[in-house]
């Protein structure tokens, strides 16, 4: 039997009305912060993502789907960002100049170990604000990624981390300090960190392993290293966040694991979701756009991760699947005219409508009715019909009445509402 790839899954049955209402009340809320959405590729040059997110990340070293194509890399994307900033530089959308702000939702791909809430091909929704560099920005963003948490009813499961990660002015003495510190741990330091420390020091500070956690706890804080300019922006963030009334606290240790960001980074944390802690996260990336071949540009955004939201809501918030609100019950050919009415009406009314195809018997369709878990059932037997009528079941209560067929839809609709 053939079988899907792993870290690969197929979503059906009620576990797609966790994805319906998580899609439609995010986007919702987007929208009404006045974002649009962008529609992205989801295969890239593979150079997009080298350049965006950074050759000595995990991410490009290790996770990416790469493959030839006609004599060119290209890949799955893994994110979301670089590729919209892709397209923001080719359809130059820096004209007319003025905040950009826009939303994308779609699948990425990373060749992670599979774990709960982590999947080989997952689903993101981000934000992206191009052309601001201001604090009030950066907090009102955070504000958004929190205040998603409250509309699906996760804010008593979460909290908002923030963090400032410097500049390129601040930065490199505090990596030259960082590495300093790791190379007299680095016999206790995981493979992976041991590579770390050559190529990009400060992913050290996000690896997972027990010890290495434990050995970051004492390193350098980048706090004591940021320049006026990032020092100053941080605390304007920071003020904002208070008079905002978004609760937060700071975590020192916090990076990002891609290149491009830089000044404020922030992770909406679980605990429910074992190393899976992060539910959406994001950050400033004032040159991104530049380092993929486009002008100077400020950039701040985060994605949110829905596999992990959908498990979480599972375990904390269930959402109710919406099964059948009415199946109608046919048994001879002269009442489908009947049949096909009712349905429509009830299906134009926003009601989910059922029939049997196969004009079974009375006892095989009550059992698919049943089965189908609808609420109330219609039944268009030969002899209520000729008396223009037709039997109108409550398949909860198990009560029964005969009404005129020209109520039956009115009748129902007034019961469901």
């Amino acid at each position: 039997m053939l079988q899907k790839v792993k870290g690969f899954r197929d979503i059906f049955g009620e576990d797609t009305a966790y994805w319906h209402k998580i899609e439609a009340d995010i986007q919702r809320f987007f929208k009404s912060c006045g974002f649009s959405e962008f529609r992205l590729p989801v295969l890239e040059k593979t150079a997009v993502f080298k350049r965006g997110i950074g050759e000595t990340t995990d991410i490009v070293e290790k996770e990416m789907f790469t493959f030839i194509d006609s004599d060119e890399q290209v890949s799955l994307r893994p994110e979301g960002t670089a590729s919209l900033m892709r397209a923001y530089i080719e359809n130059n959308l820096h004209n007319p100049p003025g905040i950009k702000k826009y939303y994308y939702l779609g699948n990425m791909f990373r060749r992670e170990r599979p774990q709960k809430g982590r999947f080989r091909q997952f689903t993101q929704i981000g934000v992206e604000v191009l052309e601001c560099d201001a604090p009030l920005l950066d907090a009102e963003i955070i504000s958004m990624l929190y205040k998603t948490a409250e509309i699906l009813g996760l804010l008593e499961y979460v909290s908002m981390e923030i963090n400032s990660i410097g500049c390129q002015e601040c930065r490199p003495k505090y990596k030259e300090d960082l590495i300093k510190y790791f190379k007299e741990k680095k016999d206790a330091l995981c493979d992976d960190c041991k590579r770390r420390l050559e190529t990009n020091p400060l992913r050290i500070l996000d690896c997972k392993v027990e010890s290495c956690k434990n050995i970051a706890k004492d390193a350098p804080s980048i706090l004591s290293y940021l320049c006026d300019t990032c020092n100053n922006h941080f605390e304007s963030v920071k003020e904002y966040l208070t008079i905002m009334n978004i609760p937060f606290k700071i975590n020192e240790r916090m990076v990002r694991g891609l290149d491009y960001y830089i000044r404020t980074a922030f992770e909406l944390v679980t605990d429910r979701l074992g190393a899976a802690s992060a539910v959406g996260a994001g950050g400033r990336y004032d040159g991104l756009v530049k380092s993929l071949g486009g002008k100077d540009t400020a950039g701040i955004g985060f994605a949110i991760g829905l596999d992990r939201v959908v498990e979480l809501l599972k375990e904390v918030n269930p959402i109710e699947y919406r099964y059948t609100d009415v199946y109608i019950l046919v048994f001879d050919k002269e009442n489908l005219p009947y049949t096909f009415k009712l349905t429509e009406n009830f299906r134009k009314a926003g009601y989910i409508a059922e029939y049997d195809y196969n004009l079974a018997s009375m006892k095989s369709q009550m059992k698919k009715a049943d089965k189908s878990k609808a609420k109330y059932a219609v039944i268009l037997g030969s002899n209520e019909v000729k008396d223009n009528k037709a039997a109108v079941k409550d398949l909860v209560s198990g009560e029964q009445s005969l009404i005129e067929l020209e109520n039956v839809f009115e009748y129902i609709k007034n019961k469901l509402i």
